[in-house]
């Protein structure tokens, strides 16, 4: 994050994609009309149910501990215009000219389990039809970033992993709504948190997705360390993973660069499965190859793994000092960075790294956060 010379931060070496990251608190505490351009926002923190977001902004929550900080944190995206509201289905949405961002929470508890799918199966196909639809009645068609969390992604019920059962029912949606599911797919991550033991807090065990999309083809990035997701052979579930390594966005002389969930994953194997450290390595060298990527179809070194805002999803709470020191080993005194606890969607990864690395031609002074709250 950049610091302007009074201390407010802002984001205007950056496209106003990449956002703005704060504590929630501080961004409670911005004026309204700072608040007015927001077209969507992520909240990361084990109370973030309890936060009630604001009226109009898609608002992603996800009870997930930030392990970097005592506050918790949300991700703010920010509109060049005053961006327009809607509800469709259980769908919180905000677009301006050129970007759609929703977000949609449903309780598996809403799905009765059959004997062809699953609550969670059933609630991964309805969100994206719902997306999908709403794509379209809208006329926002690229989809270029997903994010989605649900509860025990490892955990077995019905005769199959839970991530296995989300990858189902995506694909399902994806087929029925006449998308394609190799090449031109989005950017995405899949993360679990932990569930809620009580029987009446079942409802925070929702499939909580949030995603972004536009009006221009984005270029799908793969990795040429790894076979691509939708690529992935069966031992890894009856339907791959329905997303690619990365999303190049351009938009007039902006780029952004939407790098998914990322892991120690070469081939399609996972590598050093005991090893965080040397995970962490394998992970920035695969971020590596995605930069080179997007570097080689730009024509020129437009990003570097120093111009990445990462957000690192840790398994275990005990590596998080390791993993952080080296992510500053490969990156730099520069590394901008937050740890979230989380679950990985294979049982045998420690971590997954996403990243987001934007450049852009003008920037409208709207970025600027209120200096007296900026932390």
């Amino acid at each position: 994050m950049e610091k302007t010379d009074n201390g407010g931060l802002m984001a205007d070496r950056k496209c106003f994609l990449q956002g703005i990251k704060m504590s929630i608190s501080t961004y409670l505490n911005q004026p309204q009309h700072w608040k007015n351009s927001v077209l969507a926002m992520h909240w990361y923190t084990v109370d973030a149910l309890q936060y009630e977001p604001e009226k109009g902004i898609p608002t992603l929550r996800v009870p997930m501990t930030d392990l970097g900080a005592d506050d918790s944190i949300c991700h703010v995206w920010q509109s060049r215009g005053t961006p327009i509201s809607g509800q469709y289905d259980a769908i919180n949405y905000r677009y301006d000219d050129d970007y759609l961002f929703g977000v949609i929470v449903l309780p598996e508890t809403l799905f009765e389990a059959n004997t062809d799918k699953t609550p969670l199966q059933q609630a991964a196909e309805c969100a994206y039809s719902q997306i999908f639809s709403l794509l379209d009645r809208l006329s926002f068609p690229y989809l270029f970033r997903v994010w989605n969390y649900m509860a025990d992604i490892n955990a077995h019920s019905f005769g199959m992993e839970r991530y296995v059962q989300f990858n189902l029912g995506r694909q399902d949606a994806f087929l029925a709504h006449g998308r394609d599911i190799e090449g031109n797919v989005p950017a995405a991550c899949a993360l679990g948190f932990e569930s809620a033991l009580s029987e009446e807090n079942s409802d925070q065990n929702a499939l909580t997705i949030s995603f972004l999309a536009g009006r221009v083809e984005a270029q799908c990035i793969e990795n040429p360390r790894q076979i691509s997701a939708y690529q992935y052979p069966q031992q890894y579930g009856p339907r791959s993973p329905t997303f690619s390594r990365a999303s190049l966005v351009k938009l007039g002389l902006d780029d952004v660069l939407f790098i998914s969930g990322t892991a120690s994953i070469v081939g399609h194997t996972t590598l050093h499965p005991d090893d965080v450290i040397a995970q962490t390595r394998e992970t920035m060298e695969n971020i590596k190859a995605v930069l080179a990527e997007a570097n080689r179809r730009l024509g020129h070194t437009k990003f570097e793994l120093s111009d990445l805002d990462y957000t690192v999803y840790v398994r275990h709470n005990d590596d998080f000092e390791t993993i952080r020191k080296e992510l500053m080993l490969c990156v730099g005194d520069g590394l901008k960075a937050v740890y979230l606890q989380a679950n990985v969607c294979r049982h045998d990864l420690l971590l997954e790294i996403e990243a987001i690395v934007g450049h852009r031609s003008t920037y409208s002074d709207s970025s600027h956060v209120d200096s007296e709250h900026a932390n």
